[in-house]
């Protein structure tokens, strides 16, 4: 198989035809319902991740527990073992509507709800309660990233995927900074319950897309449930079908060390941010604002790259990119409080984390079989970065502490260099093309594997 895209677009007609060629796939109707799912999807993970940092931080909580909450981030790790569960169970009533948007609504309601609880607690006074309700956000934003991916992936076509990750990227980068940028600009001016409730609403932007956009077409539905044992089958054959393919096992392995420097970087920022003396206000301006901008760019290069070279070349000069942006903070670190060093580190990491975006995220959707989507995808996505999460809650308080930030940051680099070159040996063996699933073929058999 040659390294092109996995096929070509329909022809475009009506006022679409006026468009330049490059903007036309992004007018299409899926990848723009991609962009509103990833709002939705984004703004769970921003309210414990950097968002919960500063706060607890500014209460006044030590950095080895700031630290450790990034194991409320774990659930998105460990999401895979109930995936199975929205792939196969048809919800009583609400399922009438669609198996899919009934598990959108669903999910939508209880991170709003457990968002809002968080926002009701204060960390200096029960930090136990605040770790509790955070663990909550995350296992409910954690099932509604398994509804979400699965929606999207099931309503794109093949051809659709690289643009529909890029406009999926789009949509969580939205979701996540704008609720990120106003749960700050509402807590300096009121509090952080009244934060916290406000951008709970950010929930409602997918279930209006799955109500307008309905079931998804490419959507396979599993055989009906009949006794325990047809429950356990249903829940080991997603499992079974991907571990059954060439190479799976280094396909998973890759999946897991390919973002272990990036996440250790990325949760650790506001930390940077916090004792270089950064204040909330140029955090929402350059983390927060220019981060955004430099990250849309990316991701419409990481759409251009995806089109123009292919996936697995894509992919690689993402890897890289990746790598390389850890470096800027190194660098900022070394200079400290320096708006212009500020500015020049977050906008090459967020320009790289916008390529890698598009390309990575493409090529996990296009190892999924469309039987078995949520769960799939739930189990690479969530491989994807436990190892850097489980090492930030563990290590990277110490390792800030022992080291001092320019060394760490130089260790987050060298972190990422094996995904690199395990990426650069499955394109030179052929793994890449033959670990292939349905989702990133025309053809949506049965069988699980790349058509040849």
């Amino acid at each position: 198989m040659t390294d092109t895209p996995a096929a070509i677009a329909p022809e475009v007609t009506g006022w679409r035809k006026s468009l330049p060629i490059g903007l036309r796939p992004y007018t299409e109707a899926a990848p723009v319902a991609a962009l509103f799912l990833g709002m939705s999807s984004g703004f769970p993970f921003a309210m414990i991740a950097a968002t919960l940092t500063t706060r607890l931080a500014q209460s006044g909580i030590e950095k080895s527990t700031v630290t450790a909450f990034a194991l409320t981030f774990l659930a998105y790790n460990f999401k895979w073992l109930w995936a199975p569960i929205i792939d196969a169970v048809k919800l009583p009533l609400l399922g009438r509507i669609g198996q899919r948007v009934s598990w959108l609504i669903l999910c939508a309601v209880l991170v709003m709800v457990s968002i809002i609880y968080l926002g009701l607690l204060d960390p200096a006074a029960d930090i136990g309660k605040v770790a509790v309700a955070a663990i909550m956000v995350g296992i409910a934003g954690a099932t509604f990233d398994i509804v979400i991916d699965a929606y999207r992936i099931e309503l794109l076509e093949p051809h659709q995927l690289g643009v529909g990750s890029g406009m999926s990227q789009y949509g969580w980068r939205i979701g996540a900074a704008s609720a990120g940028a106003l749960a700050l600009v509402i807590a300096a001016r009121a509090d952080w319950t009244t934060a916290y409730i406000a951008v709970s609403f950010f929930g409602l932007f997918a279930v209006i897309t799955g109500l307008v956009m309905g079931e998804p077409a490419r959507r396979q539905e599993p055989k009906p449930l009949k006794g325990p044992m047809a429950a356990a089958i249903a829940y080991i054959s997603p499992l079974a079908e991907f571990f059954k393919r060439t190479g799976a096992l280094i396909v998973l392995l890759f999946v897991l060390v390919h973002k272990i420097g990036d996440t250790l970087a990325n949760l650790t920022f506001r930390l940077l941010f916090e004792d270089l003396g950064f204040t909330n206000d140029e955090v929402a301006i350059y983390d927060i604002g220019l981060g955004f901008w430099a990250l849309l760019a990316g991701i419409f290069v990481g759409g251009i790259l995806y089109a123009r070279l292919g996936m697995k070349r894509s992919v690689m000069i993402s890897l890289v990119l990746m790598a390389v942006s850890n470096l800027s903070f190194a660098g900022l670190a070394s200079i400290g409080h320096s708006n212009w060093g500020m500015a020049g580190a977050i906008g090459f990491e967020n320009f790289a984390s916008g390529i890698g975006g598009v390309c990575v995220v493409a090529y996990l959707s296009a190892l999924c079989n469309l039987q078995f989507t949520a769960t799939q995808f739930a189990l690479l996505s969530a491989a994807a970065s436990i190892l850097g999460r489980f090492l930030t809650g563990t290590l990277a308080g110490s390792l800030i502490e022992s080291l001092g930030y320019v060394n760490f940051y130089l260790l987050t680099t060298l972190a990422a260099l094996p995904g690199v070159f395990m990426f650069w040996w499955m394109m030179a063996s052929g793994l890449v093309d033959r670990s292939l699933g349905t989702a990133g073929t025309e053809s949506a058999d049965e069988s699980g594997g790349r058509e040849e």
